[in-house]
């Protein structure tokens, strides 16, 4: 991009493709907020986490340029996504970098395997302050009306405020009339039964990922899955550094040295 920018420069991806409903709703919120560029997938990429094209050439295209904002669609993942926009169609860093509304919860663990948080992490790691939105929603049409103020709100004060180094935001939201905020951290649990065997006419077995999701701590109120089933707005503050600090002193008691 040549032009310069006097408001806010806003960068917008997701994993649900550039004419997902959810992305939609972002643009026009975030186009209150600052000028805004969209690159993303021009499909679904679902399930990607930080995946990068690297068996095939990347290309994007430009598919719409009003008043404010111009839209792209790229044959990458949502992390080709932001590497593309950072290196090749940006003119300047971006001042905040959000992705969704994603179709569907990125609570606790879901975090590690979610495309529209894998966008956020690289974004979170070239320093840009970055949000992910979802809604616990799959559905193509899902409303997204009752959640818009909170995305509004949330953004806004992540351009006033910033956030912490290394450190962005997992914010989902609950479906139906919403209770409130409440800062929360990342649930533990883990995804059981994740297939569903199917036999094909020809008598050979195939697998339809599915699954169900085991809280292993239904009774704790300060996790992301609590307030969902409670009717708040969950917003996990995420880091990109995976060390586990606490293990360190541990593991140097082991016979390793």
């Amino acid at each position: 991009m040549t032009s310069e920018f006097k408001r806010p420069l806003i960068l917008i991806t997701n994993d649900d493709g550039a004419d997902a409903k959810g992305i939609h709703v972002l643009t026009e919120l975030m186009m209150q907020l600052g000028e805004v560029v969209v690159v993303a997938p021009d499909g679904p990429r679902s399930a990607q986490s930080n995946a990068l094209t690297v068996t095939q050439p990347i290309r994007f295209k430009e598919i719409e340029r009003r008043e404010g904002l111009i839209r792209y669609s790229c044959t990458g993942t949502p992390t080709d996504c932001v590497k593309l926009s950072l290196n090749e169609i940006l003119n300047r860093e971006p001042d905040l970098l959000v992705s969704g509304i994603n179709h569907g919860s990125n609570s606790a663990i879901n975090v590690i395997y979610s495309g529209t948080m894998g966008a956020v992490l690289e974004g979170c790691e070239n320093g840009i302050p970055s949000i992910g939105f979802s809604i616990c929603n799959h559905s193509l049409e899902a409303d997204f009306s009752y959640f818009e103020s909170y995305v509004l709100q949330i953004a806004a004060e992540t351009l006033k405020n910033g956030l912490p180094h290394a450190t962005c935001l997992n914010v989902n939201a609950p479906i139906g009339e919403i209770a409130g905020l409440k800062v929360v951290r990342q649930c533990d649990g883990r995804w059981t039964k994740e297939f569903a065997k199917r036999m094909d006419p020809q008598g050979r077995a195939y697998f339809w990922l599915t699954g169900n999701f085991e809280n292993h701590e239904p009774d704790a109120q300060d996790t992301d899955e609590w307030a969902l089933n409670n009717g708040y707005v969950s917003i996990v503050p995420t880091k990109i550094d995976l060390t586990a600090y606490e293990a360190m002193d541990a593991i140097n008691t082991w016979n390793l040295f």
